[in-house]
């Protein structure tokens, strides 16, 4: 029964867009095996992995993921950058920093709180490229156990195929 119950329940991913899908100041092929491809995001120019997007796509399409925009490009992300780089992202929900961003805590994770207490999800997956350096973040991931699965890539490379991998396998 527990396996069925954790197959049917959705699983929010928040996903972070700067060394996540954007990587910083990439160099060399990506570790999707393909060159790098720039893309004008009507704010700034971005790199990114067509893989990666495909990958992001076709995530999304699992019946038990629910994706969520957990980034600074808030907003943007949607707007600009989905179209910019093909990621079928407009429709996915926005946390915001607003009113969240002037305590002593990360915004994201208190963001991301207040969204587990509105939706009842019970598993999350959370990529941002921080989570390695936020300390109150990984405790708070460690204190869920299994509930959770943190990705933080190396922001210069972004997600890579054994990061969806991981994502894929805990989705079931």
């Amino acid at each position: 029964m527990e396996s069925v119950e954790k197959a049917a329940a959705p699983v929010s991913i928040y996903l972070d867009v700067d060394g996540v899908v954007n990587p910083f100041s990439p160099v060399g092929t990506n570790d999707w095996g393909g060159e790098w491809t720039t893309a004008d995001a009507g704010i700034l120019e971005v790199a990114f992995a067509p893989e990666l997007v495909a990958g992001l796509n076709d995530l999304a399409r699992h019946p038990a993921a629910r994706f969520v925009w957990l980034t600074t490009w808030e907003r943007l992300a949607p707007e600009f950058l989905c179209p910019a780089i093909g990621l079928q992202g407009e429709d996915w929900p926005v946390l915001s920093s607003q009113g969240w961003d002037q305590g002593p805590e990360w915004w994201k994770l208190v963001a991301l709180q207040k969204d587990l207490a509105a939706t009842g999800s019970r598993r999350i997956v959370w990529l941002d490229d921080q989570l390695s350096r936020e300390s109150d973040a990984r405790s708070w991931a460690e204190y869920q156990q299994d509930r959770v699965l943190c990705i933080s890539p190396d922001p210069r490379k972004g997600l890579s195929p054994s990061h969806l991998a991981a994502v894929r396998e805990y989705l079931g």
